[in-house]
């Protein structure tokens, strides 16, 4: 039987995060420079993101650029850039009626990036499947320092008060506040660490390290990874009899 027989399409996760490691490391492997690695990423993230709406899912979230990325060589952040307008593919979203968002400091990306993601955006916001999100020169710790930032200037226009603020009142205010929280997180590569990303949102989040590759994670090792979540017990602190 495969993994996607065994799935139970009853009890899909709502939402999945991916930390798609390994790309330069596979390069490697093959002999190729970085940025050979990279564009074999972007490949998967296509089958991924078909995979996906196919089963169900509703939020797929993807770390494609973090702000510490920035400090990496200045070739291989420009040829990222450069994928990142490449790899857009308006047909895979429309066919599979999936809709775009962002998420991170958007702005600080390349104005011609910036213009081919947000038509991306506006042109699938109709579609009413899967949403697609790119997380991109994101931090979590950015995300949450803004956050706060933009809640202190609340308090002192005395729009709120400091005593009444709340958890849902933070999430409110996190780039991510238009989507439900991570049920799980996959990270490709072997590497076994958050990494800065969606560090509020993962708090009950469940998680999935594997030492696959990203350009080798196929819709095959997808599907082991939501079937091996399916036969987790999410308790949220609650006992077992208590959720049963």
């Amino acid at each position: 039987m495969s993994n996607r027989e065994q799935i139970d399409l009853k009890r899909i996760p709502q939402h999945v995060a991916i930390i798609m490691d390994g790309n330069g490391r596979w390069a490697k492997q093959h002999g190729q420079d970085r940025s050979y690695g990279h564009q074999a990423g972007a490949e998967t993230v296509h089958i991924i993101a078909e995979e996906a709406a196919r089963l169900g899912i509703k939020y797929l979230t993807l770390y494609t650029f973090s702000t510490e990325n920035w400090n990496r060589p200045s070739d291989e952040v420009s040829a990222l850039m450069s994928l990142l307008i490449e790899s857009i593919e308006e047909d895979i979203f429309m066919k599979n009626n999936i809709s775009f968002r962002l998420i991170g400091q958007i702005n600080k990306l390349p104005q011609d990036v910036q213009d081919r993601l947000y038509a991306c955006v506006d042109h699938t916001a109709k579609n009413t499947g899967m949403c697609l999100v790119l997380a991109l020169s994101y931090s979590a710790r950015w995300e949450i320092t803004d956050a706060v930032r933009n809640m202190a200037t609340k308090v002192q226009r005395g729009e709120i008060l400091p005593a009444d603020i709340n958890c849902d009142d933070i999430a409110s205010h996190l780039t991510s506040s238009f989507m439900p929280d991570p049920d799980l997180l996959i990270r490709t590569g072997g590497e076994i660490r958050l990494s800065n990303y969606l560090l509020w949102q993962c708090a009950y989040t469940e998680l999935y390290f594997c030492e696959t590759f990203w350009p080798d994670f196929k819709a095959k090792e997808f599907q082991k990874a939501i079937y091996d979540y399916q036969q987790r017990e999410r308790r949220f602190g609650k006992t077992s009899e208590q959720v049963s």
